[in-house]
């Protein structure tokens, strides 16, 4: 096994990548890899990266949208300085005794391997990220701490651990690209990529990820309890104890959730308590009883009453309309 070179540092030379593409990813996720290559080409006026289509098989990769992209079949894929691995559902499918034993081979080149969105699922599944800090999308990271023990799973946007990245999703993969760029060619030119796409600052490692958007509206003390909501949706905390862990007084709490975002912190942890309860209806099996469990309600009549009053229908006809095939 070559050991691996540091492509996180500058250098002049172009940094040789491969974009292994999967069936059933998301275009965002495979556009937040390329773009900033290709945009970091366009202000550099010279090749800054290098890149390949790879695909599992002989067969174009094709994409949620339908897009189709073809590419170099994985087992014809020699060498490359960096394999970014982008992949969405059916990961189980994916994970093919031979296209785990085409990662190893690539790794074992001495290759970087980055993960996004359903990537580090993949690259777990190759032993790759065993003794790493590596992160996932938020819905997966329990499964995924369990399933994988050997890894340092964390929770933040992105991650960089040795020779490996992982992506949360494809926000974050921008700025994991947007990292690796600011690395090989200094902050100032990664903040013009960044500036292009109209994109305000690049995250380092570390930031954590939220289940809601508009992160920009909260403060640091507003932040921080949307971080202790979102880690005990199960078992809501008391206000009370919040402000205590925070260091404050509930009072102040209610102030800054009014002030930046409009709300009181009790409505904003349910609001956070029934996007996950959505989510668990449409995305997964799990008896509506279980759903109301997680996400903290102890009665299923309360769970239906508050579902209902957010969701404009029940738990119940939600999940069956998923299930029911869609009209000719």
């Amino acid at each position: 096994m070559k050991s691996a070179k540091n492509i996180l540092q500058p250098e002049h030379r172009a940094l040789k990548c491969a974009l292994l593409v999967l069936d059933d990813c998301n275009t965002l996720s495979f556009a937040a890899a390329v773009d900033p290559m290709r945009a970091a080409n366009r202000l550099a006026d010279r090749h800054a990266f290098d890149w390949d289509y790879v695909t599992a098989t002989d067969a174009p990769a094709r994409l949620t949208c339908g897009l189709m992209v073809p590419g170099l079949p994985l087992a014809r894929l020699e060498t490359c300085d960096l394999l970014i691995v982008v992949a969405g559902f059916h990961l189980a499918r994916h994970a093919t005794p031979s296209l785990l034993a085409g990662l190893r081979r690539i790794a074992a080149g001495g290759a970087t391997i980055a993960g996004i969105d359903g990537g580090p699922w993949l690259l777990a599944e190759a032993g790759l990220l065993d003794g790493h800090v590596a992160t996932t999308h938020w819905e997966d990271l329990d499964n995924f701490a369990s399933r994988f023990p050997a890894i340092d799973v964390c929770h933040d946007r992105f991650a960089v651990s040795g020779n490996r990245l992982t992506s949360g999703g494809a926000m974050p993969a921008i700025e994991m690209m947007l990292h690796i760029i600011a690395a090989r060619h200094g902050a100032g030119f990664a903040a013009r990529v960044a500036g292009l796409f109209l994109y305000e600052g690049a995250p380092q490692p570390g930031t954590p990820q939220r289940r809601t958007g508009a992160p920009h509206r909260h403060n640091k003390l507003t932040a921080r309890a949307n971080a202790l909501m979102e880690a005990a949706l199960d078992e809501p905390l008391p206000l009370a104890e919040i402000a205590e862990t925070l260091g404050t007084s509930p009072r102040t709490l209610q102030q800054q959730f009014r002030l930046r975002l409009g709300t009181t912190p009790q409505d904003h942890y349910l609001q956070l308590r029934l996007a996950e309860a959505r989510r668990l209806v449409t995305d997964t099996d799990i008896p509506l009883m279980e759903v109301a469990q997680a996400t903290g309600f102890t009665s299923q009549s309360s769970f239906a009453r508050a579902f209902r009053t957010q969701h404009g229908q029940s738990a119940r006809d939600l999940r069956q309309a998923r299930t029911q095939p869609a009209a000719p």
